[in-house]
């Protein structure tokens, strides 16, 4: 395939989403965001009733349309009470790994519009004072949050107008490595976000259109299960780009483009697959296909609320998914040469 991806444009765009904090329910700042970026480039956005971005890419013919599925909200929690002695308790929001959560920074976001800072930490956290402090399960039970306030008991947090509900977002630490790995809290989804954005300055900058109607929906309800449980009704068929999974007997890299047949929510549409696996061999793509064992996603969720479509999955391979997450500018570049390649050929 003799295109060049504008790597330098989809990194910036990815630290820049990665940096607004957006877990599940908390999206209207990063929308906010796609939605500026959207209209750079001259394209239609818009947003449903529960804040799902659409975007519209024009195409050589628009009577059938391709929908892209990303999804922008991430891990977090949720202020569920304040301790007596004025550390929080909390929520997970999502599918947390809470061991990989023990010492993060995190920050609380107040509906009057503060932010507070604070530790994420054991109800044990010190060594020199717990006997379990090594051994306690790290779940959400059993963690809470230290925050970075004179605060000594409930009563000096409520004066902070910190309050249950308040939304809670952990430190990504966004890295590029001088060998091209990118680690960083949320590339599940943000990097597969990046991925579909990045389509937008590839297609203007080519001068080129895709084949059909493309609408990328980026939604924010995916870590909870609905994200895409209800789409457009001009999409025919939805293929999400979102993270690889690595580990096991799987064959994914961080620098490949993952092509999934199947995860626990059943199998993929076979065109759609035999398509991306074909163009993959043609482009000469690096690609794995694997079966995901624990996973699902945007399409299955559409297909589980009803739409009448036929989907696919790809993405960038991720190692370590849920927690301090890894993958590689080669992962992110073969899956954007991958989508493009299937929206134009």
């Amino acid at each position: 395939m003799n295109i060049e991806i504008n790597k330098e444009y989809t990194i910036k765009l990815l630290e820049e989403i990665i940096n607004i904090p957006s877990p599940t329910g908390y999206c209207s700042n990063v929308m906010a965001h796609i939605e500026k970026t959207a209209e750079e480039f001259g394209c239609k956005f818009e947003k449903n009733k529960k804040g799902n971005g659409i975007i519209e890419i024009e195409g050589e013919d628009n009577s059938y349309c391709v929908g892209i599925s990303v999804h922008v909200d991430t891990l977090g929690a949720m202020v569920r009470s304040v301790n007596s002695d004025g550390t929080i308790k909390i929520t997970s929001i999502g599918g947390n790994l809470f061991p990989t959560l023990d010492g993060e920074y995190c920050e609380i976001h107040t509906r009057q519009g503060k932010i507070y800072t604070g530790t994420m930490l054991s109800t044990s956290p010190a060594a020199h004072v717990y006997k379990d402090s090594k051994d306690k399960e790290r779940n959400e039970e059993n963690m809470m949050i230290r925050l970075d306030e004179v605060v000594k008991n409930k009563e000096d947090v409520q004066a902070l107008k910190i309050e249950t509900g308040d939304f809670i977002s952990i430190e990504p630490k966004f890295t590029v490595t001088p060998s091209g790995f990118i680690k960083t809290r949320y590339l599940d989804d943000k990097a597969g976000t990046a991925c579909a954005l990045s389509l937008m300055e590839l297609f203007k900058r080519l001068g080129k259109k895709p084949k059909n109607k493309v609408k990328i929906i980026v939604s924010t309800y995916e870590e909870v299960g609905h994200g895409c449980s209800n789409i457009p009704k001009d999409i025919d068929e939805l293929i999400g780009i979102d993270m690889g999974c690595i580990g096991l007997d799987l064959a994914c890299t961080e620098q490949d483009v993952s092509i999934c047949p199947k995860d626990s929510s059943g199998p993929y549409d076979y065109e759609i697959t035999s398509k991306l696996i074909k163009l993959a061999k043609e482009n000469n793509i690096k690609h794995a296909v694997d079966i995901y064992p624990m996973y699902g996603s945007d399409v299955s969720a559409s297909l589980a609320g009803g739409n009448d479509i036929k989907g696919g999955l790809i993405g960038p391979g991720v190692h370590a998914s849920h927690g301090m997450e890894r993958t590689h500018i080669d992962g992110i570049e073969n899956t954007i040469k991958l989508i493009y390649a299937y929206l134009t050929e």
